[in-house]
């Protein structure tokens, strides 16, 4: 799979909630990066279980039905794309509406993801979520 596709891909297993495929799209080394992340969220997730593991449990947290906007640039790297999306979805705890934009850096080799960069507000997030508390328990241990 090439970049766009493996976005794609990784778009539809997200949201069919299968976080063992989505995770496998990941090299073995593969890195998940945060950015943004606010204290005592994870900055970096690194290698594919750990991806696993982060992962395994997020439908439980959110409950994303749909991306309601995405755009995928081309880098001059062929195996980098920027994707620009917005998820849409709900608070699995609250039932409280979920919609949050996202930039992500992906770079791809051999089919797989070697490291992607998650661009998102963590003030927004913590408003989905009820609060930076309620964020940083949901997340700061893994997605579980």
């Amino acid at each position: 799979m090439n970049a766009r596709e493996l976005v794609d891909h990784a778009v539809e297993l997200l949201l069919a909630k299968d976080m063992r495929a989505f995770a496998g799209l990941w090299a073995e080394d593969g890195v998940l990066e945060f950015p943004f992340a606010q204290p005592g969220y994870p900055q970096r997730v690194a290698g594919r279980a750990a991806v696993e593991e982060y992962m395994r449990g997020y439908p439980d947290i959110l409950d994303m039905r749909e991306v309601t906007e995405k755009t995928v640039h081309q880098s001059v790297d062929p195996g980098v794309v920027i994707v620009e999306f917005e998820a849409a979805g709900f608070v699995v705890a609250t039932g409280r509406p979920y919609r949050l934009r996202y930039v992500a850096v992906i770079a791809v080799r051999d089919g797989r993801i070697r490291s992607y960069r998650d661009y998102w507000s963590p003030l927004a997030a913590a408003e989905i979520m009820g609060g930076s508390d309620e964020l940083k328990d949901a997340f700061s241990g893994g997605a579980r």
